[in-house]
């Protein structure tokens, strides 16, 4: 079987000349050669296709695939992770992971987080700032937390996220939304534990490979899993499996979020408990990086058992069970 694998390698657009935080959604380039080799260990041809604009020439020439891993973030817009689905369901080829519907929802973390509460599924109360009017009206109770609307890898989360009156509130959104050019969500701040669910799997047969705790160190910016934290986490963060019963619970909301959503294959769902002990969901990463040694997908699948091949072999498998794939 043939395997395409689209990618947005990071050193490519380092040499553009875009920065460090920028490209920080980006894949390194062991990833795709940790994937590319545990795909040719199970048995696939491969073929490195990279970003949307290498596919689409690739297509152009009438180069196919039976099917493509696809792990691309896309450069623009809140459809950026959907473009390529998008361009191989146009083209009839089957791919891993969601498709352009659920990358393009779940990038959107407001539109997510009404979708997910009209499931019933705990969230924190919420609202989008998109001007500084919108600042002045926030109604929110203190503290709050802030986050650029629709990035991923910890992107603009800082020391000063957490927020406690409303002059933080009003400079900290001000700074995102000049550096991000997008809106900001802002939601109450909830005390307790912070989760990652990994799940496996797509609908009925999804299932909950694993809930990690993420457990900041003393150096570490306190309260918040953010980009430095992620960046450095072999130093600032230590990673544990939480099999206790608000482990549990969380693994519960995670996976009623991930069908209700969805979404596909392999992914991640992030969760924070509040005060009374009810884990609630945060978002969710439905193209979780694959990093084998410092993504939390991974890493947390790893702490359960489970090694990277029998990994990517799961998502093979899922990706392969969809209505209608033929085995070649």
């Amino acid at each position: 079987m043939n395997v395409g694998i689209t990618y947005d390698l990071r050193d490519d657009y380092l040499a553009m000349g875009m920065s460090e935080v920028e490209t920080a959604e980006f894949d390194r380039a062991d990833t795709v050669d940790a994937i590319d080799g545990v795909l040719r260990d199970l048995g696939f041809q491969t073929e490195r296709i990279g970003n949307i604009y290498a596919l689409t020439g690739l297509l152009s020439q009438g180069k196919r695939w039976d099917i493509v891993f696809n792990i691309a973030e896309g450069l623009r817009g809140y459809g950026r992770e959907a473009q390529v689905p998008a361009l191989l369901d146009a083209y009839g080829i089957p791919y891993t992971f969601s498709d352009p519907l659920v990358l393009s929802l779940t990038l959107h973390k407001a539109i997510t987080k009404r979708v997910v509460r009209d499931l019933g599924i705990p969230t924190p109360d919420f609202d989008v700032i998109t001007n500084h009017d919108d600042i002045a009206r926030c109604g929110l109770t203190f503290p709050l937390f802030a986050k650029p609307l629709a990035e991923g890898t910890g992107k603009g989360i800082t020391a000063r996220s957490r927020i406690g009156g409303r002059e933080e509130l009003f400079s900290v959104c001000s700074e995102l939304l000049e550096e991000f050019k997008q809106p900001v969500l802002v939601e109450r701040f909830l005390p307790g534990r912070e989760f990652t669910a990994g799940i496996i799997g797509t609908g009925a047969e999804a299932r909950v490979a694993a809930v990690m705790e993420v457990i900041l160190r003393e150096k570490a910016d306190a309260d918040v899993y953010s980009y430095r934290n992620k960046e450095d986490c072999e130093e600032l963060v230590t990673y544990c499996l939480a099999g206790d019963e608000m482990g549990v619970k969380a693994g519960r909301v995670a996976l009623a979020a991930w069908r209700g959503l969805g979404c596909r294959d392999a992914g991640r769902v992030d969760l924070r408990s509040d005060e009374w002990g009810m884990p609630n969901f945060m978002e969710v990463n439905p193209l979780a990086g694959l990093h084998p040694e410092h993504s939390d997908l991974p890493i947390l699948c790893k702490l359960a058992g489970m090694g990277y091949h029998e990994l990517i072999s799961e998502i093979m498998t899922s990706a392969k069970g969809r209505p209608g794939f033929k085995e070649k």
